[in-house]
């Protein structure tokens, strides 16, 4: 770990000169920053954070570059909107095209059993999934739904996986009783007017205007019973950065974390930040977010537990091997950086 030298000599950690920092220039990606330690200058640290601008539930990456809370905490953010697989970006955190990203647990579960190195630091926040039926074909709770079709965007996206679940804990067999059909994102909700499928699941905004458009039942939702104490929206670091770097890696993770606590309290000001990657209104955007728990980002044991227990439940439906024990296995995933 590189150190420096305050004015009596004494050697200083890198993250005392992170914790010491002084902003210099405006708030903002790309601003300029110098941090003051005690002997001297340091230019803020350059990291590559992935997102996706499409999904209002990364709100507190865009917030925490207008605010600046990257810049509080040392570092300089590039942002990348990454718009392939969530392995490709998977894979470009684990060989250094990129530092850290914002994604969905139950998106990057598997492919981190599978052994990509990234590494779970904290859960940004829950809620943001909606199942929607078709009010003509009588799809109004989970039940109705044996025997139908629901549309998804991507047969392995979050949505689908945590429906799956549900269906599953509710006695209807996802594979057997279900049949899955893909469309584009745009056109969820036509294929549900059509008759093509009789329920969709989306994630916000999608979801949320997609309701509102076609006047669908929200049939469930990802904070549904246990779940509302659950986070779907987790940050993951390059697991090398983690063991080089550690004090980047926090940085990092307390400057979304207290991105996230901001949009809490502020869902008005934060759908303001979100609105330019969203051709959503702001008060539609700031509804979302009211109905999210952004309040909600748990670490430590608390967030061990929650990757174990989607483990366990993603075996119910077949995503992740029946033969991995769930407790190792966040275990593995997760690095604790906080304490």
């Amino acid at each position: 770990m590189a150190k420096v030298r305050g004015e009596n000599g004494a050697r200083l950690s890198r993250r005392a000169v992170l914790q010491g920092a002084v902003i210099a220039g405006v708030a903002g990606i790309g601003a300029p920053l110098v941090l003051h330690g005690i002997g001297g200058a340091r230019a803020a640290t350059p990291i590559k954070l992935t997102w996706n601008a499409n999904s209002i539930c990364t709100v507190a990456v865009p917030v925490a570059a207008q605010r600046g809370h990257f810049e509080k905490h040392g570092l300089k953010v590039e942002l990348i909107n990454f718009g392939g697989s969530t392995d490709q970006l998977l894979e470009a955190i684990a060989t250094g095209k990129a530092d850290a990203g914002v994604g969905m647990a139950l998106r990057w579960l598997k492919p981190l059993e599978q052994g990509f190195d990234v590494k779970l630091t904290a859960g940004i926040h829950g809620g943001c999934m909606r199942l929607l039926g078709s009010k003509a074909a009588g799809i109004t709770d989970l039940k109705s739904l044996r025997g139908k079709t629901v549309a998804v965007s991507d047969m392995a996206a979050p949505d689908k996986n945590f429906f799956s679940i549900l269906l599953q804990q509710n006695g209807i067999d996802p594979i057997k009783d279900v049949e899955w059909r893909q469309y584009p994102a745009d056109l969820l909700g036509l294929a549900v007017q059509k008759g093509e499928a009789q329920a969709l699941a989306a994630g916000d905004p999608i979801a949320w205007l997609t309701q509102r458009k076609f006047d669908l039942a929200e049939v469930a939702t990802n904070l549904i019973g246990e779940y509302q104490h659950r986070s779907c929206c987790v940050l993951g670091v390059r697991g090398s950065l983690v063991k080089q770097d550690r004090a980047t890696a926090t940085a990092l993770t307390r400057a979304l974390l207290e991105a996230g606590g901001w949009v809490a309290h502020h869902p008005d000001e934060a759908a303001g930040v979100f609105s330019q990657y969203s051709t959503a209104s702001v008060a539609d955007l700031a509804a979302m977010l009211r109905s999210h728990t952004h309040h909600h980002h748990p670490v430590g044991t608390d967030f061990k537990g929650e990757i174990a227990r989607y483990a366990d439940e993603l075996k119910l439906v077949q995503v992740i091997k029946p033969g991995t024990n769930s407790d190792k296995f966040a275990e593995r995933v997760y690095a604790d950086v906080l304490s």
